[in-house]
């Protein structure tokens, strides 16, 4: 076989690896909008490719579904990577959970466009915990280490606050609303280092404080006392 040849019987497997990729790119843009016009047909037409096409990469919905959905937990736990070693720790944080409303937009559209049956996500859903949670808690040790998030926060717990946000709201322009949320989440979390201390200060100052004299309390006490009536008033 020539050299020519051999380009010739590679080429059309780069089209294909580039064909699906563009599939998966344009159902993560088309689904994410939502709506009626988020269909197969408006994938493919966003692709580039022919329906034809998309079915040869995707004979099912569910094969669609199942491929955007692992191609965006990889991203997100590649991204977690990423953000590591970059910029403050707790910024890291925030930007990563703003990624993860386009994906929750994705996973939401699909699910109502396609029709696709919640029991049989069970094995997806697994996975993207699994991977979401190590991603995450990564990024929350790092925050804790550097003293700018509280210690006794859990992944999970962020995970079911991000999703419960995402999910209970369907108008338009939720995910506007959801990041503004987050960014209430993670300032809530950041740690307040002199929060004990005030605490003691105040303990002490009323510790401190003096007791009331025998006469305070007498005085007291006359002016709680409801007043008498003068004799012979009514």
């Amino acid at each position: 076989m020539t050299d020519q040849a051999v380009v010739t019987a590679r080429k059309p497997r780069a089209d294909a690896a580039r064909n699906r990729e563009r599939v998966l790119e344009a159902a993560k843009a088309v689904f994410s909008v939502g709506g009626p016009k988020a269909s197969l047909e408006a994938v493919a037409k966003r692709a580039g490719v022919g329906i034809g096409t998309l079915y040869r990469h995707f004979p099912t919905r569910e094969a669609l579904f199942e491929a955007v959905y692992r191609r965006e937990v990889e991203q997100l736990s590649d991204l977690a990577e990423q953000l590591k070693t970059e910029g403050s720790p707790v910024e890291a944080l925030r930007r990563w959970l703003r990624s993860n409303v386009e994906f929750v937009a994705t996973k939401k559209g699909m699910a109502a466009a396609l029709a696709l049956a919640a029991h049989g996500m069970s094995e997806l859903h697994a996975y993207s915990s699994d991977r979401l949670s190590r991603a995450i808690g990564a990024l929350l040790d790092r925050a804790v280490a550097a003293g700018e998030i509280r210690a006794q926060i859990e992944p999970a717990d962020i995970l079911r606050a991000l999703v419960g946000m995402c999910y209970m709201n369907d108008q338009p322009g939720w995910q506007a609303s959801v990041v503004r949320l987050l960014d209430i989440l993670v300032d809530g979390l950041r740690a307040q280092p002199n929060a004990d201390a005030k605490t003691d200060a105040r303990a002490q100052i009323k510790a401190d404080r003096p007791s009331a004299s025998p006469r305070a309390k007498a005085a007291g006490k006359a002016a709680r006392r409801p007043a008498r009536r003068p004799a012979g008033r009514r």
